[in-house]
């Protein structure tokens, strides 16, 4: 018997979309398959009509799919699966090779109850390919997290710049103040760069800017606690819950193992070798000094070492 134009139509427009669409009768038995779910699902219009769905689909029972159903067939409640939670429902593939690694395209499902005169209630669900959109989604969250380590990162040494000092310093600044506890900050010079320069080269400088960064952002053991280039040859290094005493040994290790790198500077200095002056402020609990106060009082620490002869570590208590 022919389907009515109307009918025609209907099957027509249901399998040239380009998303899958199944109604369900009020029995859960598929009564409309289209194209799109025959090619993605691998099951073809055949085998689904009349079929139960989760006969087609064991490991839909029990899933937030199943419930949907339920809802709509029962309560006549519409469902929006959220694709965060529910990536890949069914077991649909862009192709057989994709099929074969298990590899299911992202989907988005929707479940909206249908009421069918002389028919009963029943429930049609739309499962659109999000996969090019998740994919978007996933390379701008790459991109954005590549721009942001730019952003936080120095050019040349990799290690954090100007700018993530400044922010990491607030922070933890303002933590401090919260806790009522230390925070010592190392203000880090290499000593005679510019004769180094001079003498080597810009390249060479850069080489030996690496290496010391390397070197001394290596010994940081604690994920809060940063190394960043300031500016030149001038490095910062922020200690949380760091007191003065603690902070001065770190400095004194730190400075050693500058000197032990041995990269030879023939006017660095009666040791040959390449060296750092370090000064050492903290904002003790009983001090509640300002970033700046705090900043300025490992400058003055710094300068100290460097007029008192480099290669050493000096303290000033901020305020």
């Amino acid at each position: 018997m022919a389907r009515e134009p109307s009918l025609d139509l209907l099957h027509s427009v249901l399998n040239a979309v380009t998303l899958g669409a199944v109604v369900l009768g009020p029995d859960r038995r598929v009564v409309l398959w289209n194209d799109w779910m025959s090619e993605h699902a691998q099951i073809p219009q055949q085998q689904a009509l009349g079929a139960d769905l989760l006969a087609l689909f064991p490991a839909l029972r029990g899933s937030r799919v199943d419930a949907a159903i339920d809802q709509a067939l029962h309560h006549h409640f519409p469902s929006l699966l959220s694709q965060s939670l529910n990536k890949a429902p069914f077991p649909l593939y862009a192709n057989a090779a994709a099929a074969r690694l298990d590899e299911r395209l992202q989907q988005a499902v929707a479940v909206t109850p249908v009421d069918v005169v002389d028919g009963g209630r029943h429930c049609l669900i739309q499962i659109t390919d999000v996969s090019i959109a998740v994919g978007r989604e996933k390379l701008l969250r790459e991109q954005t997290l590549v721009l942001r380590s730019q952003t936080f990162a120095d050019g040349l040494t990799g290690i954090a710049n100007r700018r993530h000092f400044d922010v990491a310093i607030e922070r933890e600044h303002r933590r401090a103040r919260r806790h009522g506890t230390p925070l010592s900050l190392l203000m880090i010079d290499i000593d005679h760069f510019k004769a180094y320069n001079d003498h080597y080269g810009h390249q060479k400088g850069d080489q030996c800017l690496i290496q010391v960064a390397a070197a001394l952002s290596g010994m940081l053991k604690r994920s809060a606690d940063l190394m960043a280039r300031y500016g030149g040859e001038e490095f910062a290094m922020i200690l949380p819950d760091t007191d003065t005493a603690q902070a001065t040994q770190m400095a004194e290790t730190i400075r050693a193992r500058a000197e032990a790198l041995a990269i030879a500077h023939a006017h660095g200095g009666a040791s040959g070798v390449v060296t750092v002056s370090i000064g050492v402020a903290t904002r003790s609990v009983a001090s509640a000094v300002n970033i700046d106060t705090l900043i300025g009082a490992a400058d003055r620490a710094l300068y100290r070492a460097k007029k008192n002869g480099r290669n050493r570590v000096e303290a000033q208590t901020p305020g």
